[in-house]
């Protein structure tokens, strides 16, 4: 398997789909079946043998930053971003020194999933090659996400290159993707989407995708809570 060592999860945003919840919690610190979002991230990274995570705070940083103290099974480094809100490649690249040179794997941590046999992340580092990839993506298909309210992302060709569904048929970004740091040479740590290096990536033939299996799900607002613990009621998850 190709060995990745570290995780970044995007843990800084405001929330704001998840008002009233979020103007005393941090969205990540937010609990669906009895764990919080992030501790459900956390556990996914150690499950696939991930000895490190970066994790940047910004909103209630001072309760992200508690929170995470609790975890004795896993090293965690915060990337700090009280001084300004950078968005998801901001974010990245402002946490680069703490990540390192090698390809990492990025969450999202207001997303998670139930792995059926081997975990997705395992998978994801199997099916990584970075001579062919800059970025590769786990995807989910519509009849695997619980909680998304919106279309497909991508449309994946055989070989696994991916494309841009443009509204048609297609697969979801499930928030999980390994990256290589290089994809960010000479960028400045401001404000700016991760859609720009896909889309570069597009662009190089080097944006590749991977379907996960088991079920996907997305907690973007109060009542996606609900609906997230009736999927796990439902197929056993915890």
């Amino acid at each position: 398997m190709n060995r990745i060592d570290t995780a970044m999860i995007l843990a800084a945003g405001l929330g704001t789909r998840m008002r009233p919840i979020t103007e005393r919690l941090p969205k990540p610190l937010v609990a669906v079946g009895g764990r919080s979002l992030i501790d459900r991230c956390l556990d996914a990274v150690v499950a696939a043998g991930i000895a490190r995570a970066v994790v940047n705070v910004h909103h209630l940083a001072e309760l992200m930053i508690g929170h995470l103290q609790s975890r004795r099974d896993i090293l965690i480094e915060i990337s700090d971003e009280r001084d300004e809100l950078l968005d998801s490649a901001g974010g990245v690249i402002r946490a680069l020194p703490l990540i390192g040179s090698r390809p990492f794997v990025l969450l999202n941590a207001d997303t998670f999933w139930i792995d059926v046999d081997r975990p997705n992340l395992q998978r994801l580092a199997l099916a990584w090659q970075p001579q062919q990839m800059d970025i590769l993506l786990m995807l989910a298909s519509p009849t695997q996400a619980h909680g998304h309210d919106g279309g497909a992302d991508f449309r994946m060709a055989d070989d696994g290159r991916l494309e841009r569904a443009r509204g048609g048929p297609g697969m979801i970004y499930a928030g999980a993707a390994i990256l290589h740091p290089r994809i960010f040479a000479g960028a400045r740590a401001e404000r700016q989407s991760l859609n720009l290096y896909f889309d570069r990536a597009i662009a190089g033939g080097r944006l590749y995708g991977m379907r996960m299996e088991g079920n996907w799900i997305t907690v973007g607002t109060p009542a996606a809570i609900d609906e997230a613990e009736r999927v796990l009621a439902r197929i056993g998850g915890r």
